[in-house]
């Protein structure tokens, strides 16, 4: 009985150990992705002067954008990602990137393109 109490307790440890690494290693990677953003938008956090939607006009501008895609998922996912940071979604179903510095260039840590 006594082993099978220290079993339990090395258990409880264990799964406690890794969600504490589970949130450190989301924290970190939140961090990373501020950053990144910071220097993409080159004011320290602050939104570019072109960044004229508010975040509940996202999905209505990426289903826009996205409309004419065969990857319509992962289109909106990161066009919401890119719009809500950078309060901007470019026109046309594709390109005029020139238009949202900010959604332009944010980079992948592959160096391409994040936004679509």
């Amino acid at each position: 009985m006594v082993a099978m109490a220290k079993l339990l307790l090395v258990l409880a440890v264990a799964i406690l150990a890794i969600s504490m690494v589970e949130s450190k290693l989301k924290e970190t990677n939140n961090a990373k992705e501020q950053h990144q953003l910071e220097r993409v938008n080159g004011q320290g956090g602050q939104k570019n002067g072109q960044g004229s939607l508010q975040s509940s006009q996202c999905p209505e501008q990426c289903s826009r954008r996205c409309s004419q895609t065969r990857y319509k998922k992962p289109c909106m996912f990161f066009c919401l990602k890119c719009c809500r940071a950078c309060l901007c979604v470019p026109s046309g179903y594709y390109g005029n990137k020139g238009e949202c510095p900010c959604y332009n260039n944010w980079k992948t840590k592959r160096g391409g393109p994040k936004c679509p």
